[in-house]
This record gives C-alpha cells, sequence and structure tokens, in this order.
C-alpha cells in the first residue's frame, strides 16, 4: 500500500489538474466567440472605436463570472481588419494549478466576418 499510494495519489491530482486546464480552455474559447459576436456588429472602424472598450469589458467580465476561480485574470484582446473585413477577439488567462510551481496559461482566439448590409 506504501508503493502504491502515492503514484495514485500523483494521478488523481493529475487527472484532476488536466480536467481544471481543459475547462480553462473551454471558458476562454468562450468567452472569445461571445466577443467576436459582439464586435462582428461593427461595420466600420468608428463603430468598432466605439464598441471596442465596452466588449472587452464584457468578454473579461463574461470569463471571469464562468470561469471563477479555474480561470483567473482573463484578458480579451481584440482585433478589427477592415480590408478584410474580419474581426478576432484572444482571450489569455491563467488556470488554477494543483501542483506547487506549475504555471499554466490557456490563449484561445475567435474569428468572425463583420456583418455588412449592403444594397442590391
Amino acid at each position: 500500500m506504501a508503493i502504491i499510494a502515492p503514484g495514485f495519489l500523483f494521478l488523481i491530482f493529475f487527472s484532476i489538474q488536466a480536467a481544471l486546464y481543459m475547462y480553462g480552455r473551454a471558458v476562454a474559447i468562450q468567452a472569445a466567440r461571445e466577443g467576436v459576436s459582439q464586435l462582428r456588429l461593427a461595420a466600420d472602424r468608428d463603430s468598432y472605436d466605439q464598441i471596442r472598450d465596452s466588449v472587452v469589458a464584457n468578454t473579461e467580465r463574461f470569463a471571469g463570472s464562468v470561469g471563477r476561480e479555474s480561470l483567473t485574470q482573463p484578458t480579451a484582446l481584440p482585433q478589427y481588419d477592415d480590408a478584410a473585413g474580419r474581426v478576432s477577439m484572444r482571450v489569455s488567462g491563467k488556470v488554477i494549478s494543483l501542483l506547487v510551481g506549475l504555471d499554466l496559461t490557456v490563449h484561445e482566439d475567435a474569428y468572425g466576418e463583420v456583418e455588412r448590409f449592403r444594397s442590391q
């Protein structure tokens, strides 16, 4: 039992850590998708500049509230490409670690086309 127990405990902690990491990634990608869905409404650069700060705040708030303790210090970085008509959002954050000295950071990106209405 003394030989098997440490390995068994390590396996349990490793499994929990892997699940926390995957959950942190899932929260980050969903927050990035939420941010992109808001940014897609910016038809031009001026409207993007107007809504950028509120979208970043909403995205970080979403990641923080859904991720709670599993995804800490979420940051959102939006980008707008007017020529290609695309927006993107990168959400980064730290995943809580059960193992001492293990520093896990996730970076997830989401992209989308800007919604533009054209006359026929």
